[in-house]
């Protein structure tokens, strides 16, 4: 996998008209998390997701442990659906 810290090196090259697939750096993830999540079944798996993490809260008794759990698994599905929306030129 590419390092992402690559993924934006092409600067403002999409504001001279390229396109979003001549303006994506070579091995940026997004395209392929666009096509994953295509169609009916990758936006169930996408609303499961959400829901699971995003659309969920703990209670005042939670833990420590379990807030940075929760907050580390928002992360993650806030990156695949950052990298699904890029794919899809949103």
């Amino acid at each position: 996998m590419a390092d992402p810290a690559e993924w934006n090196n092409d600067g403002w090259a999409w504001l001279d008209g390229a396109s979003p697939a001549e303006a994506a750096p070579a091995g940026d993830p997004a395209p392929s998390f666009a096509r994953c999540f295509a169609g009916p079944d990758g936006a169930r798996v996408l609303d499961t997701l959400k829901a699971m993490t995003l659309e969920r809260t703990l209670g005042p008794d939670a833990s420590d442990a379990a807030l940075r759990d929760l907050e580390g698994q928002r992360r993650l599905v806030a990156l695949i659906l950052a990298l699904t929306a890029r794919g899809q030129g949103a």
